[in-house]
């Protein structure tokens, strides 16, 4: 690859719009992902959107999650990594977007919720999340979470600290 090809795909990358998705994961019969269909393609991806004032980063994921899956549940503030893709605006045209993914532990799934009429919600085992999804780097991020989650499931709780005597 020459040096101008390096800079121009890094200008592409720099120019991406950021999105923020959550992971949505539990553990049954071993590590669960759920996938939501989109609303205009019926793909099965990630519930993610547009940054929103006053919320951070993983506030907005999580928020993502109860609007488009009615998910509820524990979202970790430290993104696992990100993947790229071409976002379909309504009127035609595309845009490169860039998805920071945080993990979500999810506690319960509500029977209701804002756009529970516009998608469906599915759990998968975790090869065939990452076999569902189109792109290659969601693919990815999906595969590598599984050491991840594994860890986290084996990890004991923090300790609680103890009042220090004088």
């Amino acid at each position: 690859m020459s040096a101008g090809a390096g800079l121009k795909s890094a200008s592409v990358v720099d120019e991406a719009r950021v999105q923020y998705a959550a992971l949505p994961y539990r553990f049954r019969d071993g590590l669960e992902i759920l996938l939501v269909s989109s609303r205009e393609t019926r793909r099965w991806v990630l519930p993610k959107g547009w940054p929103m004032k006053s919320k951070k980063p993983h506030s907005a994921a999580a928020r993502e999650a109860m609007e488009e899956a009615g998910l509820v549940g524990k979202i970790d503030k430290k993104s696992l990594g990100a993947y790229h893709y071409q976002k379909r605006l309504k009127n035609g045209a595309t845009v490169l977007c860039r998805v920071q993914v945080f993990p979500m532990l999810v506690e319960k799934q509500r029977k209701s919720w804002p756009e529970k009429d516009q998608r469906t919600t599915q759990w998968f085992r975790i090869t065939e999340a990452a076999e569902a999804v189109a792109e290659p780097e969601l693919q990815t991020v999906i595969r590598e979470f599984e050491s991840v989650a594994a860890a986290q499931k084996k990890a004991p709780a923090a300790p609680k600290k103890k009042p220090k005597k004088n």
